[in-house]
């Protein structure tokens, strides 16, 4: 046992002696054969300095399209997302006829969407992905990535919808009850089968309904009517099984109620 560890010892050195050497020489074909050792060993971060030394020098050679397909997977494997999915497409772009192709165009699409934030950022890298995935399929319709692809469209597309939900209730919150209206309307319009349906529905009475009540008279007819609206709406739609169903019958008193004076 005492003598494996020295040997150990001597093969790492050795290992990190090379790629040392790698780095310093001119010759771009013992950074190609050891770089290309770095990526079978899982060292990604050590791959990718000696691929950016020598990717400008292999365009166009035989062993370009391993070079740079390694070179895209060490950056995905490293999980530097930008620079894999710019590498990936750049693959495709260069080797259309590669076995690798396919593969590649998924991963490059794939890894825009793990630049994707959480719901309360904003959404530009998530709206990127979703146009890289869905020409994916389009391109591909019979892919075995295909699945895969699609389970992935549809968690950005809920992340899209939380976070238009959430900025619709965070009017109701501040108490912009005009705009909340307004958000609530086109959410319920552009998410029809939501999850959050009950309560995008509930959300745009409370805006409507408080909306209204806090009007000057010349405005207040109009907006009880259109509480009146989504009351109507809401109930149909949820009748007794809500959980706000109280509080929305409520309202509907206190909207008919006021409605009356504009009937004298």
């Amino acid at each position: 046992m005492n003598k494996i560890v020295p040997i150990f010892l001597l093969l790492i050195l050795a290992s990190c002696g090379q790629y040392q050497k790698a780095l310093k020489t001119e010759d771009a074909a013992i950074k190609y054969k050891v770089g290309e050792e770095m990526y079978e060993k899982g060292e990604y971060t050590k791959a990718i300095r000696l691929f950016e030394q020598i990717a400008p020098a292999y365009r166009g050679k035989p062993q370009s399209e391993k070079l740079f397909y390694m070179f895209a997977q060490s950056y995905y494997k490293n999980k530097q997302y930008y620079l894999s999915g710019y590498q990936f497409e750049s693959f495709v772009s260069m080797y259309p006829k590669s076995e690798k192709v396919e593969e590649s165009a998924y991963l490059g699409a794939f890894s825009y969407s793990k630049l994707s934030p959480v719901y309360s950022l904003d959404q530009v890298d998530t709206y990127k992905a979703l146009d890289k995935l869905q020409n994916f399929i389009d391109i591909y319709p019979n892919s075995t990535y295909l699945p895969e692809a699609n389970q992935t469209i549809k968690t950005l597309r809920e992340k899209l919808e939380k976070k238009a939900y959430e900025v619709a209730k965070q009017y109701n919150t501040i108490r912009d009850y005009k705009a909340a209206q307004i958000a609530f309307n086109n959410f319920i319009l552009d998410y029809p089968g939501t999850v959050y349906k009950e309560d995008a529905l509930y959300y745009s009475l409370d805006s409507a309904y408080k909306l209204a009540i806090n009007s000057v008279p010349s405005k207040m007819k109009e907006r009880l009517l259109l509480a009146k609206e989504s009351y109507v709406r809401f109930n149909k739609t949820f009748s007794n099984s809500s959980k706000y169903k109280q509080l929305a019958d409520e309202m509907a008193v206190t909207i008919d109620r006021d409605l009356e004076q504009f009937s004298k």
